[in-house]
């Protein structure tokens, strides 16, 4: 039996000021702090991460940034470091959401050396993969995983491999009300677990906790996460409301 410990992950995305966030994290801890043997994370906006940090200190609670910038100060208007985020309360950071790559132009290569720049600047990086629609019809769903995977992780030491997070995100299914079944979740998981393997080692692969993300809900959560390579689960939509994010966490498998 698996002793990776089970994260629950809510990605707010562009939604909430800091008055809002508050309140849902004070829902959120009414609700889900008491939770054993898990962890949950929470990715406000930049705004809300240092008055999130300080309401959540003391608590179960984690707290990560939903993007960065790969280097460490410079001429960058709009960009945030990883320094700016450890100083704000982080300890965990989204690198290369597909939101981010397809509206922003996050690049298998600037993925790669934003999660660098995370580990460097002493963030875990969750570091999302996944395959469009086209992509999954096509046949190429682990062609395109591999490729982002094997480039976010090159030249990583095993011990690097080993404090990142992955999330697996059917780019398909985000947003959209459409998920990937248990058993296509799995499927990939279990591809992307032995890649992992191959690049750090089977210890290494055996440790590093895959997270599906895609239109999780209280209704499908408890069927996903009972697949043997599925760790955890990456949130959307479902995050911002309180009780369907605690019912989230408090799956049963």
């Amino acid at each position: 039996m698996s002793t990776r410990v089970p994260l629950l992950a809510g990605n707010w995305k562009m939604y909430g000021t800091a008055p809002e966030a508050a309140a849902l994290v004070g829902d959120l801890l009414a609700l889900i702090g008491d939770v054993p043997d898990r962890d949950i994370l929470i990715a406000p906006p930049f705004t809300a991460l240092t008055s999130i940090a300080e309401r959540i200190a003391g608590s179960r609670l984690l707290l990560a940034a939903q993007n960065l910038h790969w280097e460490t100060q410079g001429a960058f208007t709009g960009e945030i470091s990883a320094s700016m985020l450890v100083a704000a309360g982080c300890t965990h950071v989204i690198v290369g959401h597909s939101e981010r790559r397809q509206l922003f132009g996050d690049t298998d290569a600037t993925v790669a050396r934003k999660t660098r720049a995370a580990l460097q600047g002493r963030l875990t990086p969750i570091v999302c993969v996944g395959e469009t629609l086209a992509e999954r019809e096509a046949g190429t769903t682990m062609d395109v995983v591999r490729r982002q995977l094997t480039i976010a992780l090159a030249d990583l030491s095993p011990d690097s491999v080993a404090a990142t997070i992955i999330a697996y995100e059917p780019v398909w299914a985000i947003g959209t009300g459409r998920v990937a079944t248990p058993e296509q979740a799995q499927e990939v998981h279990s591809e992307i677990r032995a890649l992992i393997s191959a690049l750090a080692g089977p210890a290494v692969a055996a440790g590093v906790r895959i997270l599906y993300g895609g239109s999780v809900k209280p209704d499908n959560v408890d069927a996903l996460l009972r697949q043997p390579d599925l760790d955890g689960a990456l949130v959307g939509g479902a995050s911002l409301k309180a009780t369907d994010f605690a019912r989230i966490v408090r799956f049963t498998s």
